[in-house]
């Protein structure tokens, strides 16, 4: 089982994850704006993943999937983006098959630590969101440790420790 520890979501989170293998954000087809941690992501990488988007080679699609790198903008090397289909119909099934493939991918990309904020949206509340942690990405990621970004509600049903 992987270490977790949580940061919070913005750009001093952002800042604390060195050492970590990778950040892997969550993107939806309707995030226009790009979201939290995307969208602060974004922002540090001058736009790059917006352009991306823009030019149709990823669109936020369910199981659309794009690397790209940090290039020392972050202190995190590379940035594993999944496609969640449309924010609005996020649900706990489709969290669950997100949250596993994720870890499923970057287990065979050989990550031995990550850095993710659990995607929200739909109906799903907090409590949907960490068990999804639990149930899916947990199992599915090899690696020994795991830091998320999340809010104070979330952390509270994590069993997680600050960073």
């Amino acid at each position: 089982m992987s270490q977790t520890t949580t940061h919070d979501i913005g750009m001093e989170g952002l800042d604390s994850l060195g050492g970590v293998d990778a950040l892997c954000l969550f993107v939806a087809e309707d995030d226009r704006p790009l979201p939290a941690t995307a969208g602060y992501v974004d922002w540090r990488l001058c736009g790059a993943l917006s352009r991306v988007l823009q030019g149709g080679f990823f669109s936020g699609a369910k199981d659309d999937w794009l690397l790209l790198p940090s290039d020392g903008k972050l202190g995190v090397p590379r940035i594993f983006v999944v496609g969640l289909g449309r924010r609005s119909q996020l649900d706990a099934g489709a969290l669950g098959e997100a949250l596993a493939s994720a870890g499923k991918v970057l287990s065979r990309a050989r990550m031995e630590s990550v850095a993710l904020e659990i995607p929200a949206g739909g109906a799903l509340d907090d409590a949907a969101r960490a068990e999804g942690f639990q149930r899916s990405f947990s199992p599915a990621f090899k690696g020994g440790r795991v830091a998320l970004l999340a809010d104070k509600g979330l952390v509270r049903l994590l069993p997680a420790r600050k960073g």
